[in-house]
C-alpha cells in the first residue's frame, strides 16, 4: 500500500530535506525518506564538514568556528533563498539530542525552514494507532512489555521510539502500516517538548521524578515537556501513575478523574508471582499495562499469561552471579536518582553501591541523604564521584573512590561477605566512561564474570 502523504509536506519532499544527527535517529529518516521517493542529505555536529557546510545548505549564510566544539558558536547571516527557488522552504528533520535552541535548528527556522523532530515527522506517514509511553523510569519496560502483550493476542504491534528502534524505522518498514496495526511508542522528554504534529490514541505516563535537569531548566520545564504528550492525546485515553498525579497538582495541572491510575504501594498480586512483574519496580508497569488494557476490553488472563512470558531487556536490575554468598546485580539502566532508589527498596539489607557517572545534573546530596539508610559501602566512578564521595562523607556513608569499573568491582569483591549484594546503580548517564549504558553494563557482567571462584546462576 503506498504510503498517505499530508498535502503540507508535499512541496517540502520535492528538494533535499536536513537531517541533523548522524546516529540511529538519523539513518532511520534517510531511509524513511528514501522510501517515501525524497533525498536527505545528513549533518552530524561531531563532524568538522557538517559544522561547515549544513548553513550554505538551507539557505543561510555563516561564518562557523571551524574548531572541535560542538558547533554552538555560529554566527549567521540569512539569505533566504535556497537555491531552489527564491522563497523555497527546507525541511529540517532533528534527533532528539538536537535541544530546541539549538543554533542550528535557531539558524534553520529563521531561514524559513520547517524543523521537526524524528518522532513527529514519522508520525506524519503512520496509518495504525499509537500508544505513547512515557515517563521517568521503566518507560522501555513497559512499551516492550505492551508490544509483546498484544502480539501475544495475535495483534499487529510494535515496539519503537525511544526504545530503540526509531519510529522512522517502523514506519519504513511497514510502509506506514495498516489501519489495524498498533505502533507502542516511547516517548522521552526530549521527543515530546518539540512535538507539532505527533498524536497518540493513548497516552501512558508511568512517574515522574528528578531526571534530565542538564537539558531542561528545572523540574517544572521537566514535567511541561512531558505534559506535551497529553496535549497530543485529546480525545483518547490518558493514563498516569501516582507520581504524575502529585506534581500535576504541584505545577498548577489538572489531569482528567479517571486517568489517575493507583501505582504505589499496592498489594501483592499473588498472580505475578514468578513474573518480572511481582515486585516493585516493575510491578508499577503492570499496573499501567492493566490499566489500559482493561480500558482496551481485551481479557485480563490474556496479559497475565502474557507477563508469565514476558522476559525485560537487560540491565535492568538482573542478577549477573553469585560468589561466596555474595550475589551480583546488573541494573545499568539505571541512569538517574529515582531507578536507583526503586532498586534499592528491592534489597532487604543495605548493599554495596557503585554508583556515578556523568551528570545529568540534580541535587547529589538529597539522593545520598534519601539512599544512604540503604547503602553498606559506595564505590564511586565516573564525573560525580567527587561530588559524591563529598555528599556520603557528609551522611557518614562508608565510600570509595575508584577510578574504573574494574577496581570497583575488585574492591567489592575484596570487601563483600557472604550475605551480602553488590549493585550496580550508577544513577548518572554513561557516556564520561563508555559508549552506553549497555556498554557499561556488559563490562560489569563480564568483570564479575572474571573473578575467581565464581559460580554463575541464571
Amino acid at each position: 500500500m503506498p504510503f498517505l502523504v499530508p498535502d503540507f509536506i508535499k512541496p517540502l519532499l520535492a528538494q533535499p530535506a536536513a537531517v541533523l544527527g548522524g546516529g540511529v535517529s538519523g539513518r532511520a529518516v534517510l531511509a524513511l525518506l528514501e522510501k517515501l521517493g525524497a533525498r536527505g542529505a545528513l549533518f552530524d555536529e561531531r563532524l568538522e564538514d557538517a559544522r561547515r557546510d549544513f548553513l550554505p545548505f538551507i539557505g543561510a549564510d555563516a561564518g562557523i568556528d571551524a574548531g572541535t566544539d560542538t558547533g554552538t558558536d555560529i554566527g549567521v547571516g540569512i539569505n533566504t533563498c535556497t537555491g531552489t527557488g527564491a522563497g523555497a522552504r527546507r525541511l529540517v528533520v532533528f534527533s532528539p539530542g538536537f535541544a530546541p535552541g539549538h543554533p542550528w535548528l535557531a539558524a534553520a527556522r529563521a531561514a524559513g525552514c520547517e524543523c521537526l523532530g524524528e518522532l513527529d515527522f514519522a508520525a506524519l506517514f503512520w496509518r495504525g494507532n499509537i500508544i505513547a509511553v512515557t515517563g521517568t523510569n521503566g518507560k522501555t519496560t513497559l512499551t516492550e512489555f505492551l508490544t509483546h502483550a498484544l502480539q501475544s493476542t495475535r495483534r499487529h504491534a510494535g515496539a519503537t521510539g525511544n526504545v530503540g528502534h526509531p519510529f522512522s524505522a517502523l514506519v519504513a518498514e511497514r510502509e506506514g502500516g495498516v489501519f489495524d496495526e498498533t505502533a507502542v511508542c516511547e516517548v522521552s522528554s526530549f521527543q515530546a517538548e518539540v512535538f507539532k504534529h505527533f498524536r497518540a490514541d493513548s497516552a501512558l505516563w508511568t512517574n515522574f521524578a528528578e531526571d534530565h535537569l542538564e537539558r531542561h531548566p528545572g523540574m517544572a520545564a521537566y514535567f511541561e515537556a512531558k505534559w506535551r504528550l497529553l496535549d497530543r492525546t485529546v480525545g483518547g485515553v490518558m493514563l498516569a501513575g501516582s507520581s504524575v498525579r502529585r506534581f500535576a497538582g504541584a505545577f498548577g495541572r489538572v489531569l482528567p478523574p479517571d486517568a489517575c491510575v493507583e501505582t504505589e504501594n499496592q498489594p501483592a498480586d499473588v498472580l505475578l508471582r514468578g513474573t518480572v512483574f511481582e515486585h516493585y519496580p516493575q510491578r508499577e508497569n503492570f499496573l499501567m499495562a492493566a490499566a489500559w488494557w482493561h480500558r482496551a476490553g481485551l481479557p485480563e488472563t490474556a496479559l497475565y499469561e502474557a507477563a508469565r512470558g514476558f522476559r525485560p531487556a537487560r540491565h535492568r536490575l538482573a542478577r549477573v552471579a553469585e560468589r561466596g554468598g555474595v550475589t551480583w546485580w546488573n541494573d545499568s539502566k539505571a541512569t538517574n536518582f529515582h531507578a536507583v532508589e526503586g532498586a534499592l527498596a528491592r534489597f532487604t539489607a543495605p548493599v554495596i553501591l557503585i554508583a556515578g557517572g556523568k551528570s545529568k545534573g540534580g541535587d547529589i546530596a538529597a539522593f545520598v541523604a534519601r539512599i544512604a539508610p540503604r547503602v553498606k559501602h559506595a564505590l564511586l566512578i565516573g564525573g560525580t564521584a567527587p561530588a559524591l564521595a563529598a555528599a556520603c562523607r557528609a551522611r557518614g556513608v562508608p565510600h570509595t573512590s575508584c577510578a574504573t569499573l574494574a577496581d570497583a568491582v575488585r574492591r567489592a569483591a575484596e570487601n563483600a561477605a557472604a550475605g551480602d549484594a553488590v549493585l550496580l546503580g550508577p544513577g548518572f548517564a554513561s557516556f564520561d566512561m563508555f559508549s552506553g549504558y549497555q556498554d557499561r553494563g556488559d563490562q560489569f557482567e563480564q568483570l564479575v564474570r572474571d573473578l575467581p571462584a565464581l559460580s554463575t546462576s541464571h
